[in-house]
């Protein structure tokens, strides 16, 4: 992990604090662009409170995705290590952006709340699991899309454009009691709309109406996972380390 910073941030200005200033950066200039165009209050949520809820797990998402794009290629000479596995390339990069992402969220939380812009929540445990839904879910799609971006590298091409469509399946800008019955029967197919229900509730209590289950994150999750380490395995016996 120490490497992996480095590499990529450098020991210059802010070094690896850059892993949360530009989460932060993101979610605070989208919230108050939201704030300037919509009004301070969102589906009785204050609008900065309901965004930043929503924006940071969603750049989560495109982030892990598009660092895991040929990740094994990128660090293929770290292979001549016998204890190093091609699993450890992946969980670094995804535990950076994981790390960076919670840092940046409780930072921004902190400064609102102290602002009374963002409540106390109203379980905790609730929203801790949520987290955790959606981190999992990331993770199970970077294990397939770090294996595939070995073999084609047409889906370094792809991923920035899916991880943009990523967004209405997100559950990052609206609440589901908001939406049609018939729409909100599609996204919640969508297991990261179920994560981000339970963080909302978990934040903002019952008043939003949250819609979730709790099975079913976990019954897309686990076996994209199996899938991604069959694929991760294959790839180790085919990468070619130059």
């Amino acid at each position: 992990m120490i490497r992996e910073l480095t590499t990529r941030f450098g020991r210059e200005n802010i070094g690896f604090l850059w892993v949360m200033a530009e989460p932060l950066l993101f979610a605070v200039l989208v919230g108050l662009l939201w704030r300037a165009t919509k009004g301070p209050i969102e589906f009785g949520i204050d609008i900065m409170a309901f965004v930043v809820s929503g924006y940071v797990p969603l750049v989560l998402f495109r982030h892990s995705i598009s660092r895991a794009v040929h990740s094994f290629t990128a660090n293929g000479s770290l292979m001549y290590h016998r204890q190093i596995k091609v699993l450890d390339l992946l969980l670094v990069r995804f535990l950076v952006e994981l790390v960076g992402h919670m840092m940046a969220y409780l930072f921004i939380v902190l400064v609102l709340g102290a602002l009374g812009f963002f409540p106390w929540p109203y379980d905790l445990g609730l929203f801790i699991l949520g987290w955790a839904y959606y981190a999992l879910f990331t993770f199970s799609v970077c294990l397939v899309v770090a294996p595939l971006s070995e073999f084609n590298e047409i889906l370094e091409k792809l991923v920035p454009v899916t991880t943009y469509l990523m967004i209405p399946f997100s559950g990052a800008f609206y609440v589901v009691s908001a939406l049609t019955p018939e729409a909100a029967s599609v996204v919640l197919w969508s297991p990261p709309v179920h994560g981000m229900e339970m963080m909302r509730h978990g934040l903002f209590g019952p008043s939003i109406g949250p819609t979730y289950d709790f099975v079913y994150p976990l019954a897309f999750s686990l076996p994209c996972m199996t899938i991604g380490l069959l694929l991760c395995r294959y790839v180790r016996r085919h990468l070619v380390i130059e």
